[in-house]
């Protein structure tokens, strides 16, 4: 989902002990689920508030918009689909399920046309019906407000280019519908083997036909979910409460939840979030907790902490149109060089952050394959850099001496890896330096190609359990856009062989084909270099003694419907 996942802060140099992680580890026995029915009426476990706790709002409210999983973990509490991931732990989580759609789709053999049927009696919190006309209205509103992802994601589907184009006129003659069956059909001009996950994603949520194709960035728009926002100012504070107008259809997809009301508070620094927690002021913080905090989580709040995976990786984004890096040597260079245990360190240590020498991360099936670069042991595994090779690419590409700007966010992990990597750009022979900014503004900047910048350190997480969220995202020829912020492909990297490959297995119907196309595809993106992965982490939530049920999503991470509070 962008380095739309998490913030990420610390103290560099700090040290997570690993005894007090192991139990950590060992004290997250999860509860089971609530009744198969999804209904919470009556349990002596319903009610209260929620309260949760981030250094800064996420931005508009606007689900078709927003792009970052603070919110996104809110959303998929308000809004629904035709489909969704069902809200379970671990790998059921990444299941799709039908959400206002009775069924997953009827899809035809060529993978072209795929039918829904919506069910009867849905109600938006607004109390207006749902119908087919508000399916097809949404699914227009994509490519008319803009949303970051209705082209990458929704743009097979027939008259998206025309949209894309001309977003006032949008008419996607591949989207119909039929009031009287309820029925809405979605003609795609090629096949994709990922729509579904990708229909799957917040942002193709239904929302009533007549909602403006502006953005609404600070007025919550009507939902179908268990709750809504009622109040919401991005400098201090969001408020949602219970949808009245919410009855379960598929337990899978959304069940009516435990509490009552989630109120949550922006401002507070890392530091202060995780003192505010301790003493129960708040159930959960969203920003990573400071390195420097670990060992007394560890040792002291064991019950409160939970250590889970997270499909998402740092990398440095080499801009091939910049040089040094439009060298291939220099690029590939830096995949030698870079220390992944080092960075691992940086981050907080082995427990909770591991060296990537894959542009996918481990979890996503479809793309694991042995290293490439620096030292590697007979079982294709990385062992550390090896700066003897590096240093003869840098030799053959004759770029020594050349100066060298990292864009890196200025959070002390950002800055402690910044500090790292100027150091190895310089022992290669650069003239290098680093450059902070907030984590904001870094993204974006470093993105948009008119600030020529050479070098970003960055972070990407799933939107989808894909290889395509990651090697297209970040590589692809239609990610890599001039002139604005939005362009996910940092290393402007357009390679037609590479996109060749990823658009097969995007169409490929067949599993296996499908998983080979996508294992070539990463090969060929780690010989080019214009990304380098440095580490796979795990996310540490710490929660209030209070806070129960505790579940957790590998795309939505802690499932808010499900917990409950004392």
């Amino acid at each position: 989902m962008s380095a739309r996942r998490f913030r990420f802060s610390g103290r560099s140099g700090a040290v997570f002990l690993a005894a007090s992680l192991s139990v950590v580890s060992a004290g997250n026995a999860l509860a089971e689920p609530d009744p198969a029915n999804g209904r919470t009426t009556g349990s002596p476990h319903r009610g209260g508030t929620l309260h949760l706790t981030a250094d800064a709002s996420g931005g508009t409210l606007d689900p078709q918009i927003n792009y970052t999983s603070e919110y996104i973990q809110l959303f998929v509490n308000m809004y629904d689909g035709l489909v969704t991931y069902r809200q379970a732990d671990g790998a059921k989580g990444l299941e799709v399920v039908p959400d206002l759609a009775e069924a997953l789709p009827e899809v035809s053999a060529d993978g072209l046309v795929w039918v829904f049927t919506l069910r009867e009696g849905l109600r938006f919190s607004n109390g207006a019906r749902v119908t087919v006309e508000d399916v097809v209205a949404s699914l227009k509103r994509l490519y008319r407000v803009g949303s970051p992802t209705a082209s990458s994601f929704y743009g097979a589907i027939i008259g998206a280019k025309a949209c894309l184009t001309d977003p006032a006129h949008c008419a996607l003659e591949g989207v119909s519908a039929d009031a009287v069956t309820r029925r809405i059909t979605i003609r795609l001009s090629a096949p994709d083997g990922e729509f579904l996950q990708k229909l799957a994603f917040p942002h193709a949520v239904i929302l009533p036909a007549g909602v403006p194709p502006t953005e609404s960035a600070l007025t919550p728009l009507p939902g179908t979910g268990p709750y809504r926002i009622t109040h919401y100012d991005p400098s201090h504070q969001l408020v949602i409460e219970r949808n009245p107008y919410f009855h379960v259809w598929n337990p899978q997809a959304q069940s009516e939840g435990y509490v009552d009301r989630l109120v949550y508070d922006f401002g507070l620094s890392d530091e202060a979030e995780v003192t505010a927690v301790e003493q129960g002021q708040y159930d959960s913080m969203l920003d990573a907790k400071p390195q420097d905090r670990l060992g007394e989580l560890g040792a002291r709040y064991t019950d409160q902490v939970h250590l889970q995976p997270l499909l998402g990786l740092y990398y440095l984004a080499l801009n091939v149109h910049e040089a040094p890096f439009d060298s291939l040597e220099v690029r590939q260079a830096i995949n030698h060089a870079v220390d992944r245990h080092a960075m691992a360190i940086l981050y907080g240590g082995s427990a909770i952050a591991e060296p990537l020498c894959q542009i996918v991360p481990y979890g996503i099936a479809g793309a694991d394959i042995p290293c490439r670069f620096g030292q590697i042991d007979p079982s294709g595994a990385w062992q550390g850099p090896d700066m003897d090779r590096a240093r003869a690419l840098i030799r053959k590409s004759g770029q020594a001496g050349r100066r060298v700007t990292l864009i890196v966010p200025n959070q002390a992990i950002g800055l402690g890896m910044g500090v790292y990597l100027r150091n190895m750009l310089q022992s290669l022979g650069f003239v290098a330096s680093v450059r902070p900014m907030t984590p904001e503004t870094a993204e974006g900047y470093a993105r948009n190609s008119d600030n020529h910048v050479q070098i970003s350190l960055s972070y990407w997480y799933a939107d989808y359990p894909s290889p395509s969220t990651f090697l297209d995202a970040l590589l692809g020829c239609d990610n890599a856009r001039l002139h604005t912020e939005s362009a996910t492909n940092a290393s402007g990297f357009c390679y037609p062989p590479l996109q060749s490959l990823m658009e097969r297995a995007r169409k490929s119907l067949d599993p296996e084909l499908t998983r080979s196309l996508w294992e070539q595809a990463g090969i060929m993106a780690m010989d080019q270099s214009a990304l380098v992965p440095l580490i796979q982490m795990r996310y540490v939530d710490f929660v209030s003694k209070r806070l129960g049920n505790y579940h957790y999503s590998l795309l939505n991470h802690m499932l808010l419907s499900q917990i409950w509070v004392q």
